[in-house]
């Protein structure tokens, strides 16, 4: 089983902005089943393409996407 490490708003910060899957799909330039799986979690986007959401929808990046809490345990330092 996956577990997912990074959720996200992008559903709610989609609907705020009154935007389908299709409309904010071609304004970033992914297709809508991309969208689809980042807000289901199942898929973690890209960098670009977080920041080209986050700028679309007029969030911070933070805001948008967030680690899991439970998740922070899985990440180590590189010294």
């Amino acid at each position: 089983m996956s577990e997912k490490i990074l959720k996200n708003t992008l559903k709610v910060q989609r609907a705020k902005k009154d935007l389908t899957q299709e409309q904010l799909a071609q304004m970033v330039g992914v297709t809508r089943k991309t969208i689809n799986t980042v807000e289901k979690g199942k898929y973690v986007p890209s960098t670009y393409l977080a920041l080209k959401l986050a700028k679309v929808l007029e969030v911070p990046v933070e805001e948008l996407f967030q680690i899991r809490e439970d998740s922070c345990n899985h990440v180590r330092d590189v010294d």
